[in-house]
């Protein structure tokens, strides 16, 4: 199995090569994911020794996160899909965030900016894959959902940015959290892998991102009166 995952959801701009049991990544912070991500690919594939034509599919962060960011992953996935006619496994940016921590509760946060967090409970399963409890939502800090047991470990951008009143609202069943954790696609690539195998692929045209305020946006917003 050849797998190339990617994911452009925060700050964090990431590509992964998975061949077998090997794993090849390129990392990088900053604001240039539009001009930086096609150049990582092209690198890490030339040193895996792998042509595009030789990947058996696709997998990136569907979000959320950055509206930007999600546009800029979804499109890059599609193209190289479509061109070679090959699978993409959607994978939640904030699972893989919550896979690259070494804890086994993960609560996993992006800054949503609007005074908001992205927000999902993660618990590894024995196979070592993080796992959702509850669902993702956006939220604002004070408010985000008490979690069950103890030994949660918070992590992301949400946390650098309010980990003041997230330590507040979850006293007691945090063990800490951990400074500046984004996303890493080789992380994702551990998840797509099973879920790929699982059949939770979608053609190149349905590899489209979450965002999660639009869905909420649309569970708020009033009825049309001639409905």
């Amino acid at each position: 199995m050849k797998l190339l995952a990617l994911d452009t959801s925060t700050e964090a701009c990431t590509v992964a090569v998975s061949i077998e049991d090997r794993t090849l990544e390129r990392f990088e912070l900053g604001t240039r994911h539009a001009e930086r991500i096609l150049i990582m690919v092209s690198e890490l594939l030339a040193e895996a020794g792998v042509g595009l034509a030789q990947l058996d599919a696709f997998a990136f962060g569907r979000g959320p996160g950055s509206f930007t960011g999600l546009r800029i992953g979804a499109g890059v996935v599609q193209g190289l899909a479509f061109g070679i006619d090959r699978p993409v496994v959607p994978i939640s940016s904030l699972a893989a965030l919550a896979q690259g921590q070494k804890a086994d509760r993960v609560l996993a946060a992006f800054d949503a900016r609007m005074q908001q967090v992205y927000w999902g409970a993660y618990e590894r399963s024995p196979q070592g894959l993080m796992a959702l409890r509850g669902e993702e939502r956006v939220i604002a800090p004070a408010h985000v959902p008490l979690p069950e047991g103890e030994g949660w470990q918070g992590a992301g951008t949400g946390w650098d940015q309010y980990h003041d009143t997230l330590t507040a609202r979850l006293a007691g069943r945090l063990a800490g959290w951990t400074p500046g954790a984004f996303p890493h696609a080789a992380d994702l690539a551990r998840l797509a892998v099973p879920a790929l195998a699982a059949g939770r692929a979608v053609r190149a045209d349905e590899a489209v991102p979450v965002y999660i305020r639009d869905e909420v946006a649309a569970k708020q917003r009033p009825r049309d009166r001639t409905e």
